[in-house]
């Protein structure tokens, strides 16, 4: 792990896993750290609500979250400031 541990966050409206959000991966409660999970859709992620902290949404480029596939390897990154 990254050498911390984030709390979870579960209040509030938006703790649902529905397409698109970002969530905190975790391995038990308050155990966050660097990594996180995009879903794909809805359907088997009731489990996770208020489990997980979800933090993000993604709105637009949802094709490239459809074309991920399980067992892809990222071969680059490019960061870029604006």
């Amino acid at each position: 792990g990254p050498g911390y541990k984030i709390k979870c966050e579960l209040d509030g409206e938006n703790q649902f896993h529905d397409r698109g959000v970002l969530s905190m991966a975790h391995a038990g409660r308050n155990t966050g750290g660097s990594q996180f999970f995009i879903c794909h859709s809805r359907r088997n992620t009731a489990h996770l609500d208020r489990q997980h902290t979800c933090f993000g949404k993604v709105y637009e480029g949802l094709e490239v979250i459809d074309a991920i596939r399980q067992g892809d390897v990222i071969e680059k990154i490019v960061i870029t400031e604006e």
